[in-house]
């Protein structure tokens, strides 16, 4: 395994990512941190004046960075990435979501559960519409964000829309443990085509506001920091797999990123992908419902 060190990328000048929820949490310190590269970083953000206090706090830090907003609202299937203007995309992060606590179940315009149309099937048909972008690019990637709770998820591909017993969390690990299974299936697919996108999988481990550094999207947090920060980390460090994902030479497709100490905190490293996440039939199975439910 090669060397990797968080304070000193390598460069990316020239090259286009898209990260999608860049406008805030996770997201916003992946495009902070590959702004500082040299490359174009877009900003996927359904609210134009957040995307545009993301790319202001980003520039008070790297003055030179390139960025631009992509208006993208992934609850609704409908919307369109045809604005890009661009060529080519040399990654694309899917790393936005929603996790709505303490809400009823909700519907999308689309009649679909919130939090699994959002974070998966939004990513899913968002994928689907970037591939000829991607596979324009010299080694395209596709990296997707999954979730530490999302490795205990059971997924229930009778029950997707988690209408027989909706529970908030629940139905958020789910999501997640189905975009990571969707990231594993997307790469043998393009594995068998041929093709040069990679796809690949990261994890934030334990990723808390309270032990974030303060930004204008992220104001300085209440509450101890001791002693959780023991065990868990704040969410510029909770971005390095992601980031470590769209620029490390060293990756293959089909691998997984995740922090070095328990998978909760600390510099990204490979880890092993077993259990569900290797079950390719589970993958395949829910490929074929969630093209079902997009239509």
């Amino acid at each position: 395994m090669s060397h990797w060190d968080v304070h000193h990328l390598p460069r990316a000048d020239g090259k286009t990512f898209l990260v999608t929820g860049g406008n805030a949490g996770i997201g916003y310190f992946v495009a902070e941190q590959l702004a500082g590269t040299g490359a174009t970083v877009l900003l996927g953000s359904r609210d134009s004046t957040k995307a545009e206090t993301a790319i202001a706090s980003i520039r008070s830090l790297v003055p030179d960075a390139k960025l631009g907003h992509l208006r993208l609202d992934l609850s609704d299937l409908k919307s369109s990435v045809d604005t890009l203007g661009i060529e080519r995309l040399d990654a694309v992060v899917c790393n936005a979501g929603v996790l709505l606590e303490d809400q009823p179940r909700q519907e999308t315009a689309d009649g679909l559960e919130l939090t699994f149309a959002t974070n998966h099937l939004g990513h899913f048909v968002l994928v689907h519409r970037l591939m000829p972008l991607l596979e324009a690019a010299e080694a395209g990637r596709v990296v997707t964000t999954g979730s530490f709770v999302g490795k205990s998820a059971e997924l229930d591909l009778d029950d997707l829309q988690s209408k027989r017993d909706y529970q908030p969390k629940r139905t958020y690990a789910r999501s997640k443990l189905a975009q990571m299974l969707f990231a594993f299936e997307l790469d043998r697919r393009l594995r068998e085509a041929g093709s040069t996108v990679l796809s690949v999988v990261d994890h934030p481990g334990g990723a808390l506001d309270s032990l974030t550094p303060p930004r204008p999207v992220h104001p300085e947090p209440a509450g101890r920091k001791f002693p959780a920060g023991l065990l868990l980390q704040g969410k510029e460090a909770g971005a390095w797999p992601a980031v470590r994902a769209v620029l490390d030479p060293s990756v293959r497709g089909g691998e997984m990123f995740g922090p070095r100490v328990f998978g909760l905190r600390g510099e990204p490293r490979r880890e092993p992908v077993r259990g569900k996440l290797a079950d390719s039939a589970l993958a395949a199975r829910l490929w074929a419902a969630s093209a079902e439910l997009t239509r």
